[in-house]
């Protein structure tokens, strides 16, 4: 070799190692951030609310994909849930059940199919980590809500390589979630207590602030791992009772908090479609009991509408704390995020004060999804989608094959283009013996019940508070959507699905 050729030669395999280098680093598989919010209407900035406090929530979505229209499965947490980690509409009644998660997976042995999206993104060399209200046990043990978790099996058991929960001054999981500042709870307390509480308390005098202390410290532990992580981080609130330190109360002017625009009952409608406010009533210290026959005072229900905001501002804080964390570590150009609200809720819309109902404002919630590199966009009220598209679209984004069924279609075409023609907008939910279906106009709902009227149909473009069933006056809409609702019919309510 002449002396001329060997600096060539070595400047050649530098840049080739160099560019391979470069290549390889491209493709590291991203991360992801997961945070599950419970009970969270889309009542955010970046959903048009002018009100609210929400900063960090707010960024996420301007730098990332808020799908304006997004739906859950069934409006209750654990059944809500059960459906976006396994990819599935429900198909029998015990899908629609809080413990849907605990009978289906807690005692069953480890099958070709995963469990859940965790579990597959376990299965190909992701690091899994849950902190907090991931599944429906809040510390993903299952037990009852006054027993000891000692022993207990865990909900999830193929899923999580680490499940983390700092119960503090509660002691237990179920107790920190209807916890209050002074370390009592609901179920001590026999539910003499109030649906709301501002204690003059920093973040972490309530749980949910323990479990972001978790995970901004398991984020240090990941950043060094050379495998992909899944972290999953569940918040609380704003789920009953609506507790948050003071200083969130005080970003409002009580004031200033708007009172539902459909506060009456729906016209044409069974009461069997609503619900009575079961769970709101159980705090019986409530200066007012709600129900379908009145409406609570205005001042209460703006009381209890400031005790929400604040809840939700107070879950904002703690999604920014991680946030930063995860830009203060260099993880934030290879993470994706995911915001989620596991459901709606009625806050005095309709006479209720919960969600458990299959109209919109109880199985709408957030969406929102980041993934670096991709450019901003809004999915507009135009395609309607669905809790169980995660599960697909975080296999397409990490190029995880699926060689089994899922009910869910990925989303990834709208989050690099803004559109997709191979999907159609149609978004499905079940509870209350009923099916709902929300196109880009229209919301029907069939019931399997003999309370009449059985089918409801509401104008979405003239009428978005569903406040009255226009299904008498348009029968053709009707009879074109029954047929469209077919594909939604997966026979859960069948006389012998039980």
């Amino acid at each position: 070799m002449t002396p001329k050729l060997f600096p060539a030669i070595c400047c050649a395999i530098i840049c080739f190692l160099q560019s391979y280098g470069l290549e390889a680093q491209e493709k590291k598989p991203y991360n992801i951030l997961f945070f599950a919010i419970d009970d969270l209407r889309p009542e955010l900035g970046v959903y048009g609310n002018n009100i609210i406090h929400t900063p960090n929530l707010d960024a996420i979505g301007k730098n990332g994909t808020v799908f304006e229209n997004h739906y859950v499965q069934v409006p209750t947490c654990g059944a809500s849930r059960s459906s976006i980690l396994t990819g599935m509409l429900p198909s029998t009644r015990e899908h629609l059940s809080n413990s849907a998660i605990a009978n289906m997976m807690a005692d069953a042995p480890e099958g070709e199919k995963p469990e859940s999206f965790v579990h597959h993104l376990k299965r190909n060399g992701y690091y899994t980590v849950g902190i907090g209200k991931i599944s429906h046990s809040v510390d993903g043990l299952v037990y009852g809500y006054e027993a000891s978790p000692e022993g207990a099996k865990s909900e999830m058991p193929y899923s999580w390589d680490e499940m983390l929960f700092n119960p503090g001054k509660w002691g237990t999981g179920w107790n920190a979630f209807f916890g209050y500042a002074d370390g009592s709870n609901r179920q001590g307390k026999k539910k003499q207590v109030k649906p709301y509480e501002a204690a003059d308390v920093t973040d972490e005098g309530y749980p949910d602030g323990l479990s972001t202390q978790l995970a901004i410290e398991k984020l240090k532990e990941l950043a060094g791992k050379e495998e992909p992580f899944f972290m999953g981080l569940g918040l609380f609130k704003p789920h009953l009772p609506f507790t948050s330190p003071k200083k969130y109360w005080d970003l409002y002017k009580r004031e200033d908090i708007p009172l539902s625009t459909a506060p009456n009952l729906p016209e044409n409608v069974s009461m069997s479609s609503l619900q009575a406010s079961g769970e709101f009533n159980q705090y019986a210290l409530g200066e007012e009991k709600a129900g379908l026959d009145h409406q609570l005072s205005d001042e209460y229900a703006r009381k209890l509408k400031h005790a929400y905001y604040a809840a939700v501002s107070y879950s904002d804080a703690l999604v920014g704390k991680v946030m930063d964390e995860l830009e203060a570590l260099g993880l934030a150009d290879n993470t994706i995020v995911v915001v989620w609200g596991d459901h709606g809720w009625h806050l005095g819309d309709h006479r209720v004060w919960g969600k458990h109902t299959i109209f919109e404002t109880a199985v709408r919630s957030p969406l929102i999804i980041k993934v670096p590199g991709y450019k901003p966009q809004r999915i507009s009220s135009e395609m309607p989608v669905s809790s169980i598209d995660l599960y697909p679209t975080l296999m397409e984004l990490t190029n995880i094959p699926t060689n089994f069924s899922l009910d869910g279609q990925s989303l990834v075409p709208l989050l690099q283009n803004g559109s997709d023609q191979n999907r159609e907008a149609l978004a499905f939910s079940y509870f209350r013996n009923g099916i709902s279906m929300r196109t880009e106009k229209y919301r029907i709902m069939k019931y399997f019940r003999e309370e009449k009227p059985t089918i409801e149909l509401y104008d979405h473009i003239n009428d978005p508070m569903e406040t009255k069933n226009i299904a008498n006056e348009q029968p053709e809409i009707v009879e074109q959507l029954l047929v469209q609702l077919e594909k939604g019919d997966t026979g859960l309510y069948n006389k012998n699905n039980n």
